[in-house]
């Protein structure tokens, strides 16, 4: 495994990269750049991104209804008290009937290389999680790697420091947050959805254990940016709550219902004259899950199916064929090829579901009419290895950041 990790990484090093946008969206401006954005003459900055979609399977054999959906609508607010304190917060419209808090933290400025940060964050892994606004990817839909493994948009409560080291062309993230809800009474992971289920969102969540995250990123050369990101711990279960410390029958049971995490991404971008690269990689290895699967056995004795390593990456080119003319729009068609599996590796008492191992290439374009309004279109390959089929699926969508 090891080797694969290290030829997955020398590739994507070697060969991938980002679709690099002029300005990165204003979220994540204020997420990277310490809250520069919010210091305007006027304290109040509002802000937003949204998109509407079309998902339209297509089966020559069958008939097969479209999905038409406003999958999001996101209004951000920052309020600026002064040149050093800040407060930023999204909120998140999804499906026209969800309502959810994207962001909603304080920071504080101690010095030109450390920020304070508290509340509800993104959690800095990868890419998608950060840059997840409909004008900073290609794809009408998210990479499935940033569904099931890091599922965006993954965010939850904590503290911690962030920061720019510019003499070393160097930004940095640290934070201790709470983790995954992987038990509260019924268990929230399994193979199929990996650990997308166990996001708290900050929706009253607990906490049984803090768990780490934090990402270095490297911006020395010009168009390039190399990320390498962490998060260590365990997920959370409502079963250590009011136990009595020197019951080791009620900390065993606990014990049983929590799956140790670690997870390491490595992400590249590149723009260099029109011609725009990127890629990612993620490993998570899961320890105690054949402790997990037996202890969250169905009610007929099945065992549960969480696998004991994830593993997921892809790659993307893109290129935008108006570079050269007068224009302010771009036309970017652009070829992703992703792979993903859930059951990477599986404990001792599990078989491999060849289901979960999926491949997909997804070409189409990305047409900017202006900065921060796109049209996209394209086509998704998708096949898994208990078949030799490729389902497809035609999504198109628009997709506005202001």
């Amino acid at each position: 495994m090891m080797k694969k990790i290290l030829f997955f990484s020398a590739m994507l090093l070697g060969y991938l990269t980002v679709w690099s946008q002029n300005t990165d969206s204003i979220a994540n401006l204020y997420t990277n750049t310490a809250g520069n954005l919010l210091l305007k003459d006027n304290k109040l900055v509002i802000g937003g991104y949204g998109e509407v979609h079309l998902n339209q399977p297509m089966d020559g054999s069958t008939f097969n209804n479209g999905t038409l959906d406003v999958h999001r609508v996101v209004m951000l607010f920052g309020y600026n008290f002064n040149e050093k304190t800040q407060f930023i917060t999204e909120l998140e419209f999804e499906h026209v009937k969800e309502v959810y808090i994207e962001q909603a933290f304080l920071q504080h400025k101690l010095n030109n290389f450390v920020n304070l940060r508290a509340g509800l964050m993104l959690v800095p892994m990868g890419i998608i999680n950060e840059y997840h606004e409909p004008t900073t990817f290609n794809g009408v839909e998210r990479p499935l790697i940033d569904k099931y493994i890091t599922p965006t948009t993954w965010r939850e409560i904590g503290i911690g420091v962030t920061g720019n080291v510019l003499p070393a062309s160097l930004k940095y993230q640290a934070y201790l947050m709470n983790g995954f809800n992987g038990y509260d009474g019924s268990a929230k992971l399994n193979g199929k959805n990996g650990l997308r289920s166990g996001r708290q969102k900050g929706a009253e969540s607990y906490i049984s254990s803090p768990n780490f995250a934090g990402k270095v990123e490297y911006f020395g050369i010009r168009g390039l940016n190399i990320g390498l990101s962490g998060y260590f711990g365990k997920t959370q279960s409502t079963l250590y709550d009011g136990i009595d410390k020197n019951d080791n029958t009620a900390i065993a049971t606990a014990d049983s219902s929590v799956v140790s995490i670690s997870m390491v991404g490595l992400d590249t971008r590149y723009n260099l004259r029109g011609l725009q690269l990127r890629g990612q990689l993620y490993y998570t290895g899961l320890s105690n899950t054949e402790q997990y699967n037996r202890f969250t056995a169905n009610d007929n004795g099945d065992l549960n199916d969480v696998g004991s390593a994830m593993l997921g990456y892809y790659a993307e080119a893109a290129y935008n064929v108006l570079r050269k003319t007068k224009t302010e729009m771009q036309l970017v068609p652009f070829i992703r090829y992703e792979f993903l599996n859930t059951h990477n590796s599986v404990d001792t008492n599990s078989t491999k579901n060849l289901s979960y191992e999926k491949t997909a290439i997804t070409t189409g374009f990305t047409l900017a009419l202006t900065q921060g309004a796109v049209v996209k279109a394209d086509v998704q390959f998708l096949k898994n290895a208990a078949t030799d089929k490729y389902a497809k699926t035609f999504n198109a969508g628009i997709g506005v950041m202001f």
